[in-house]
């Protein structure tokens, strides 16, 4: 018998009791709304990144209590705006979703979360709320971007640099969970990129939006190699990663509750730290 690992498929009593168990864990995917050049739809990063979670959560599910969350839709995608299709958060508002969230996990008895992003805008703002909102709500909480891991494995199977934005990698995977809304006829369009995109130098950081850094179709990458098999041998990569994950359990110790009383008088190995 297959176990039910989507949150949205379960009963609330399924849930409860889930959550009861002393190691649950819920995965929340994270992607965004955004343009995805003239060939991918703009779910593509909450699709993937839900893909991928799901499938991982069915490997462990034999011996991890899990719930994969419905995919957050919203993202902070303000860079993407002028390609048209977008719909994008602020940080503060990113950040009272994903606090709310974590706020009600905690209130249900989930012991840890996972939140596997599928967008590069939001590698930053999770990175600064999951340290927050860990301490805050003593919880073990982990984020990671699947497409930035196992780069050697997802090498030998693209033909194209990668990961980048509707490129190789982001349409094989959407030809294989919803290859009917991958317009294939549009590949030739989405390269035809005319200006040089604009990079800050190394070593230094600042806003662009898509239209300089992609300036006529909003796609940086090639699709055109991109197919189903390839998508779904990059899911199950993605899926591997995040399964390895899930067991490790150096990621999963509980958070130094740094803001407490007295936090400021010894160290984790319980020595008092020199004055």
């Amino acid at each position: 018998m297959t176990i039910e690992v989507e949150w949205a498929r379960m009963t609330a009593p399924d849930l409860r009791a889930l959550a009861a168990r002393s190691n649950a864990l819920a995965i929340l995917p994270v992607g965004s709304l955004e343009q995805h050049g003239p060939h991918l739809p703009v779910i593509t990063d909450t699709a993937s990144a839900s893909a991928a979670a799901i499938q991982a959560a069915r490997l462990v599910a034999d011996e991890t209590p899990v719930a994969v969350l419905p995919g957050l839709w919203l993202g902070m995608s303000e860079h993407h705006l002028p390609f048209g299709g977008t719909i994008s958060l602020d940080y503060g508002a990113y950040y009272g979703i994903l606090r709310s969230i974590v706020r009600s996990l905690k209130a249900l008895g989930f012991k840890r979360l996972l939140i596997v992003n599928g967008h590069g805008g939001n590698i930053d703002p999770l990175a600064v709320a999951i340290r927050e909102l860990a301490v805050t709500f003593a919880m073990p909480i982990v984020a990671t971007t699947p497409w930035m891991m196992a780069h050697d494995e997802i090498a030998a199977i693209a033909e194209t640099e990668m990961p980048r934005h509707a490129c190789e990698g982001e349409t094989s995977v959407m030809m294989a969970i919803a290859g009917d809304i991958v317009r294939v006829d549009k590949f030739d369009e989405a390269v035809q990129q005319a200006p040089m995109r604009t990079e800050a130098p190394q070593g230094f950081s600042r806003f662009y939006s898509f239209s300089e850094r992609a300036p006529i179709t909003g796609t940086w990458g090639d699709p055109r190699p991109a197919s189903r098999e390839k998508g779904e041998r990059f899911l199950g990569i993605h899926a591997a990663v995040l399964a390895k994950g899930i067991r490790d359990e150096r990621l999963w110790s509980a958070p130094d509750l740094i803001w407490q009383q007295d936090r400021g008088q010894g160290t984790t190995s319980g020595v008092q730290a020199d004055v």
